[in-house]
């Protein structure tokens, strides 16, 4: 947060801290609620939200629509309604929801379920999708998010920049 304000791209429009994967601890508490770890986030994410909306920024988070995430966390598939009530009491503006350890279920099944649990808040929450164009979500991901992925994971070389360009070359008409 204190990065893009004293580099100046909040003024360019760049608003979003997100945290992603490994914020959690590793299972939930005896509530069924997902744990912020306390040696990364000793304040938690509810003073990590007052402190980046203080600066006029809004903070991201991260889950996934399976039954753990990306690095074998808690995920939230099945706890939807929870997680959201949960993101929308700490003050959370976006969510990027992934797809690993998601039982076989397809997207368009596991993705509707956060959307009308986050609708439900009556908080705004940015709702990204990270299906990773299994499904072709240009074909249904309108109806569930504000954002989607086309893409597997984008990788630090101009061979994966350029293939992933070629990649979505299909979804120029959904553009």
């Amino acid at each position: 947060a204190d990065a893009l304000i004293s580099t100046g791209l909040a003024d360019l429009g760049y608003v979003y801290v997100n945290i992603d994967d490994c914020w959690s601890t590793a299972t939930r508490n005896s509530k069924g609620q997902l744990v912020p770890d306390p040696k990364t986030f000793p304040s938690g994410i509810k003073a990590l939200a007052d402190y980046i909306h203080g600066k006029g920024l809004k903070l991201g988070i991260y889950s996934d629509a399976g039954i753990f995430t990306c690095q074998v966390r808690p995920g939230s598939l099945y706890h939807e309604n929870d997680d959201a009530e949960l993101f929308a009491s700490w003050g959370v503006d976006y969510l990027k929801y992934d797809n690993c350890f998601n039982l076989g279920i397809k997207p368009e099944d596991r993705y509707p379920p956060m959307r009308d649990a986050l609708n439900a808040t009556e908080r705004t929450i940015f709702y990204s999708l990270c299906e990773w164009g299994v499904d072709d979500p240009a074909l249904w991901a309108d109806k569930v998010g504000n954002s989607w992925r086309t893409t597997d994971d984008i990788n630090d070389s101009w061979a994966s920049m350029t293939t992933i360009a070629d990649l979505n070359d299909k979804w120029a008409a959904y553009a």
